[in-house]
């Protein structure tokens, strides 16, 4: 099943609602007011009562997610991603946060502040957090899963390699598009084994499979639990595959008018325009079409 966030274009007060994707239309769950609600509640999207349905054209996807209690990113997970990074392999994972503020749905405009000048696009499989999560050993991580999603952990490399620690280079106001939806963990049996891809401007840049995590996601689960509580709706995103601009020769950085297109097997394709900072911006970052 394929949960998501939306509101209707003819909705002046543009109210967020829930979905689940059947048929290629999306169908209101009448009595969801979050998804994050809905994971809480325990209840299966299919036993809420379903509302109107509306073609995609008459909805704005909003990130699947827009209230996570934690966004968890493990940086340098992927091992030829940590070559091309000229960085150690690392002996445990990489962790960093992102926060609410960093979330962008598919379709938005994300807007490159006028401080950095090396901005990076990093495809990566997230994974949604089901139920509440301390302690859980390896063997039984995975029934802490509900779902998975696709996220761009967009990156200020000239911000982030040039402090002592990461958080200010990653956690910069949309730069953690989400979606285009949640995919539930059932139709996904095998998330260490998905093609994982991100095109710019219609060119190939990364092509991986999740197979080449360094720490796979019961690894991540069991690992992050020990010490911190996961709540319904957290968000771990797992690393990105070689390919980003700052492992070519020479580097590729994110221009205003590039388009990314980052797309997981069995999830779908997340797509982001990129633009230039304003001297005043806009409320409405839905990109133009």
């Amino acid at each position: 099943m394929k949960l998501l966030q939306f509101y209707d274009r003819q909705d002046p007060e543009r109210k967020l609602r829930v979905g689940v994707l059947e048929g290629g239309a999306v169908a209101a769950l009448e009595t969801a007011e979050t998804v994050r609600g809905v994971i809480g509640s325990g209840l299966p999207p299919s036993a809420i009562r379903r509302g109107r349905s509306y073609s995609l054209d008459e909805v704005k996807l909003l990130p699947p997610l827009t209230d996570p209690e934690k966004i968890v990113c493990i940086g340098l997970n992927y091992r030829d991603h940590v070559i091309e990074s000229n960085m150690p392999m690392p002996k445990v994972p990489v962790l960093f946060p992102k926060y609410n503020n960093c979330l962008a749905g598919h379709g938005d405009a994300i807007v490159i502040p006028r401080e950095v000048s090396q901005c990076d696009y990093e495809a990566e499989l997230a994974v949604v957090v089901g139920k509440t999560a301390k302690r859980v050993p390896r063997e039984s991580a995975m029934d802490y899963v509900f779902g998975y999603t696709v996220v761009n952990d967009v990156s200020a490399r000239d911000i982030q390699l040039n402090e002592p620690q990461w958080t200010r280079g990653k956690a910069i106001d949309g730069f953690a598009p989400a979606g285009p939806w949640i995919v539930t963990a059932d139709e996904l049996p095998e998330p260490g084994k998905l093609a994982i891809s991100l095109k710019l401007n219609g060119e190939i840049m990364q092509q991986s499979s999740t197979s080449e995590l360094i720490f796979d996601v019961p690894y991540l689960i069991s690992f992050l639990s020990n010490t911190m509580t996961l709540r319904p709706g957290d968000i771990i995103s797992t690393g990105t595959p070689p390919g980003v601009g700052m492992g070519r020769t020479p580097q590729v950085w994110l221009r205003p008018g590039d388009v990314v297109e980052a797309e997981i097997e069995g999830i779908g394709t997340l797509t982001n325009t990129f633009v230039a900072e304003r001297d005043e911006i806009s409320g409405d970052m839905e990109a133009a079409g």
